[in-house]
């Protein structure tokens, strides 16, 4: 039997102050057990409510709502920072929204590269879990956890750092690229994450037709130097895993100094690592270069030391022979031209947006830099 009902006093209402919105934000459902929470809109390419569930499912006492910020965006995969309601921090990381090409958003690809590398000596975020169902999020996903440290991401930022710790992250900085490639990519089980020789040879053609079936205008000194750079390819010493892009602002730095953890991984492949090795040293900030191509680079800050001194680190920690080192350097001088055309054609075509025309302006004249700063070095100039 159910008891009659009774009769109570009803207490007042307290009336509680209403957080106020952030501007231009709305309010959205999240649906799952405990009914539904309020939490603010989420960017485009989240579906807040089911990535909620998702992730509900593989993290113990995930405290709804979650709020989702795009931390990095463009044409590469985009980036989240992922919030639960006790301040508790994850990364999501999904191909780019509209027309995509599946291989080089393939964000499964990372998830398996950063599992291989989870008990290695090199850094990588820890994984929550990868999501191949397209149903929850209109596109692949995967989840890391959230690591502490800092980004150097330009020369602002480097100017922050405390300068007895600048000396710290260069070196940590080349001896994980050191620990990266002294890796057996059999033995990590990446023996197939791609075609192991001809690499330089083969990202040779592949620039090259980019630019032939691209590029609207007459580039003889790219052209010559192609024919250069194919005439004189080093041998390649060994197969080893290729980051891809590997420079100081695609690692989380600690506080410390040292790698928390190395970052953006879709362009990872196996070849020649020494072409990694050049892609660093290109990028590096060398007060010494009488054109440098990236002067306002976060390691152009005082403290990080020069490329000499970079290269110099990397071969007490690697048995490969360095003596062609600057054909490399040029190698990847002469690449970078030949994507920086592409984006100076998306400008041309109005692909790029509502872009500043100095931008574009910009573009040109990199490339131009790009160009002499390759045939300098392998001038011997």
């Amino acid at each position: 039997m159910h008891p009659g009902p009774t009769h109570r006093s009803r207490r007042p209402r307290r009336h509680r102050p209403r957080r106020p919105r952030r501007p231009g934000t709305r309010r959205c459902r999240v649906s799952g057990s405990g009914g539904d929470t309020t939490a603010p809109e989420a960017p485009t390419g989240i579906s807040p409510g089911p990535v909620t569930a998702w992730l509900a499912e593989r993290v113990p006492d995930l405290a709804r709502p979650l709020s989702f910020e795009l931390i990095t965006g463009g044409r590469s995969n985009l980036t989240f920072r992922v919030t639960d309601a006790e301040g508790r921090r994850w990364v999501l990381r999904r191909p780019p929204t509209g027309h995509v090409l599946a291989s080089a958003h393939d964000v499964a690809r990372e998830h398996r590269i950063i599992a291989a590398l989870t008990d290695t000596p090199v850094p990588v975020p820890p994984l929550v879990g990868l999501c191949t169902d397209e149903s929850v999020n209109g596109a692949p996903f995967y989840v890391m956890g959230w690591v502490d440290g800092i980004v150097v991401r330009d020369r602002a930022i480097a100017e922050t750092v405390d300068p007895a710790v600048r000396p710290v992250m260069t070196r940590s900085l080349v001896d994980t690229l050191a620990d990266l490639h002294a890796l057996d990519p059999d033995a990590v089980g990446l023996g197939d994450l791609g075609r192991k020789q001809d690499y330089v040879a083969r990202q040779l053609r592949r620039w090259k037709r980019q630019v032939d079936e691209g590029s609207d205008r007459e580039l003889p000194l790219l052209h010559e130097l192609h024919d250069r750079l194919a005439a004189d390819i080093p041998p390649q010493q060994g197969a080893g895993i290729v980051h891809g892009d590997y420079r100081l602002d695609n690692c989380m730095m600690g506080h410390d100094g040292h790698v928390a953890a190395v970052l953006d991984w879709e362009l990872c492949t196996l070849g020649d690592v020494l072409a990694d090795l050049a892609g660093m040293v290109m990028w590096w900030g060398d007060a010494d270069s009488p054109r440098p191509a990236f002067p306002e680079v976060p390691t152009a800050a005082e403290g990080f030391g020069t490329a000499e001194e970079v290269i110099a680190r990397y071969a007490e920690r690697s048995p490969r022979d360095l003596s062609r080192l600057d054909w490399y350097i040029a190698f990847q001088y002469w690449r970078l031209a030949c994507i920086s055309e592409g984006v100076r054609v998306r400008y041309a075509l109005g692909a790029m947006g509502d872009q500043d025309p100095a931008e574009a302006a910009g573009v040109m004249e990199r490339i131009d830099r790009l160009l002499d700063n390759a045939d300098r070095i392998l001038s011997g100039a």
